[in-house]
Formats: structure tokens, C-alpha cells, sequence
């Protein structure tokens, strides 16, 4: 395809929106024909992708439309949220928070492992930082439809044997949550598994996080709240829970 600004890029999706909706309301002939050769003369030729102006388009479309230079005087987020790594599922777009408003921290699966001053010392520091200096008040986990991570997880052999060099062991952080999904649903088919492990794998990174000495601080003064939330991409749909007393249930939002 051509090479687009971001703003043209947004005009397609939008027509192509528009296209579909007109499809459903039954929208005439014409209208139709003159969407779809709108939609073709914006792609334009075939053209190798050029990164270099993918991230000037982006960087100018930031500048023109997201950027506040009030940050330089400071951080004060209101949110620790950790999310994954996947390029589908970026916190920044998906509940559109703006620069200033959220601390992230992003790995495969969106894991946290409890605390340990020996291992993971990344994901400790922005823990620590977020907590103990910024004082967030709140921390969010967010899992994910089709999450790769979750699905090495549920892969793993008996036999402890890995084929990566780092994948294998970051994903282990989730075997509580593996054996629950098995000793719980043995009957399901690995896809199905991998749906609920989803979920689980959140919560007991909710539950380590605990583990973090400045977090259960907070917690125990009423200055923190632990949510945890679930993207589906697939149907468009955010869950949201939080951690009371126990876990409480999924709320559709």
C-alpha cells in the first residue's frame, strides 16, 4: 500500500467505518460507490512501508493533537498500571490515558512476580518508584484476549525442559495461576484453558503484588487500590475488578 500520514490513515478507518454501517442501514448504491473510490484514492499505489516517516507522522500528529508541556514541571499519575507487551492491547489507547496520568510498566503477559531483591529487580524499581515516590493510588493489571504468554504458559513441558532463552522462565511467574486453570477445568480444550488463564494470571499477580512491602503500606493506610481489568479485542470488551477483602467479580464496563 501507499505510504500514509497518520491523519489519512484515520480518515480510511473512519470511511471504511462509515462503509460498513452504511451496509447495515442500508445506505444506497451510490453512497456506497463513492465511499469505497474515496477509500482507494487515499490508499493510493503499492509502496514499501517507510518507518522513518511512520514516526515522524506519529511524533508530528502527537505534537499537534496530545502534547501539554505543562508535564516538565512534573509527574503526578494517578495510576501504576502494568499491561503486556502485545501491540494490540497499548493502555495509552485502549482507555486513552493521557501523558501524566499513568506509570506503565509493560512485559510479556503483563505479570508481576512477588517480591524478590535478587530477581526481576526491573519490575521491583517500578514498583518502588511508583508506590513509594510517586504515591499512585491506584494499580491496574490488565490481561488480554489471545495473549502469546499465556499460551507458552499453558505450553510449558512436565519436564521442565524450555525452548527460548527468556521467554520460558518470565512465564513461569504464572504457574499458580497454570495449575489452577488445570485442577479446575481439566476437561476444557487448550484454547479454552488459555482464556481462563487469562484471567487467573491477573489475579494472582494482583495477590504478588501484595507481597511488595511499600504496597500492602499503602494499602493497609487506605491510600491504594488494586484493580484488575481484562481486555478483549476480539469483542471489544474491558472488565474491571478490584482486590477488597477477596478478589470481587468482573464488572463489563
Amino acid at each position: 500500500m501507499a505510504k500514509q500520514s497518520l491523519p489519512e490513515q484515520k480518515l480510511i478507518e473512519g470511511l471504511k467505518k462509515l462503509l460498513i454501517a452504511g451496509e447495515k442501514d442500508g445506505v444506497n448504491d451510490v453512497v456506497e460507490e463513492k465511499i469505497e473510490k474515496l477509500i482507494v484514492e487515499l490508499q493510493g499505489p503499492e509502496h514499501p512501508f517507510d518507518p522513518v516517516q511512520r514516526i515522524k507522522d506519529g511524533f508530528h500528529y502527537f505534537l499537534r493533537n496530545k502534547y501539554d508541556p505543562s508535564v516538565a514541571e512534573g509527574q503526578q499519575p494517578k495510576f501504576l498500571v502494568f499491561a503486556c507487551s502485545d501491540s494490540r492491547v497499548s493502555p495509552s489507547h485502549v482507555l486513552d490515558f493521557q501523558p501524566g496520568e499513568a506509570f506503565m510498566v509493560r512485559n510479556i503477559a503483563n505479570m508481576v512476580p512477588p517480591f524478590n531483591q535478587l530477581r526481576y529487580s526491573g519490575v521491583g524499581a517500578a514498583i518502588e518508584y511508583a508506590v513509594a515516590h510517586l504515591h499512585v493510588e491506584n494499580i491496574l493489571i490488565i490481561g488480554h484476549s489471545r495473549c502469546g504468554g499465556i499460551e507458552t504458559l499453558m505450553s510449558l513441558p512436565k519436564d521442565g525442559s524450555t525452548s527460548n532463552d527468556f521467554i520460558d522462565d518470565w512465564v513461569k511467574i504464572g504457574l499458580p495461576a497454570k495449575r489452577k486453570v488445570l485442577e479446575e477445568h481439566p476437561h476444557l480444550d487448550f484454547y479454552e484453558q488459555c482464556k481462563i488463564c487469562e484471567r487467573e494470571s491477573v489475579n494472582f499477580s494482583l495477590i504478588n503484588i501484595q507481597t511488595y512491602p511499600y504496597v500492602k503500606a499503602a494499602m493497609d493506610k487506605g491510600k491504594l487500590t488494586l484493580r484488575g481489568g481484562y481486555y478483549d479485542f476480539v469483542n471489544g470488551i474491558f472488565e474491571l475488578w478490584e482486590v477488597k477483602d477477596c478478589i470481587t467479580q468482573p464488572i463489563p464496563i
